[in-house]
């Protein structure tokens, strides 16, 4: 469904279960982070009604689950720790070269969008599936129903505002890029990496 060229290794929970912790901290800063992308979308591309529509929706529902998450640490007698920076992401948005139209632009955001929320679905289900901290499981996979509904909706708009052929090649292309990315990844406490 989600079309990830190369699924995450399911020992990827093993460490997560060792440092839920760290887990959770770095899961809170996603969650974040992705409040600030939708609102970065509103702010670069207020003309696209739609778009700016949904993204309000999203910030409400991304804060909600950073409170979750939050929730999550302060209840087991643990501290929001520090950000750190997401690797994953940071090699990711070094796939499209910078510039090119507004159009393009966006077209490029709403991708790497799409992929971060399928990135996290997948790894959801692999924690709602693996983790032995039932709590968790059960917390992990209704917050994978949402990345999925997040993952379709960012590919959606990519489609509606670009030619649906090259959005679709320029979707492959970064799946290729995301499947070499991950290669190297998968050995730490967070949620893309």
């Amino acid at each position: 469904m989600l079309g990830l060229k190369l699924p995450t290794d399911p020992r990827w929970v093993n460490i997560v279960e060792k440092n839920i912790e760290e887990i959770l901290t770095d899961h809170a800063f996603c969650e974040q982070k992705a409040t600030s992308t939708a609102i970065s979308l509103i702010v670069s591309f207020p003309e696209y009604t739609e778009l700016v529509e949904e993204m309000i929706a999203l910030v409400k529902e991304e804060i909600s689950h950073f409170k979750m998450v939050h929730d999550k640490i302060i209840d087991r007698g643990w501290v929001l720790g520090r950000d750190r920076k997401d690797q994953y992401v940071v090699e990711l948005v070094k796939f499209f070269p910078k510039g090119g139209s507004r159009t393009t632009q966006l077209i490029h955001r709403l991708l790497y969008a799409a992929l971060i929320e399928a990135r996290s679905c997948e790894r959801f289900r692999l924690l709602s599936e693996e983790l032995q901290d039932k709590e968790l499981a059960e917390f992990y996979r209704k917050l994978m129903v949402s990345e999925a509904n997040h993952y379709t909706m960012f590919l959606g708009f990519a489609r509606q505002y670009g030619k649906k052929q090259e959005v679709d090649a320029k979707w492959q292309q970064l799946l290729d890029y995301e499947a070499q990315i991950m290669a190297k990844l998968g050995t730490s406490e967070t949620i893309h990496g």
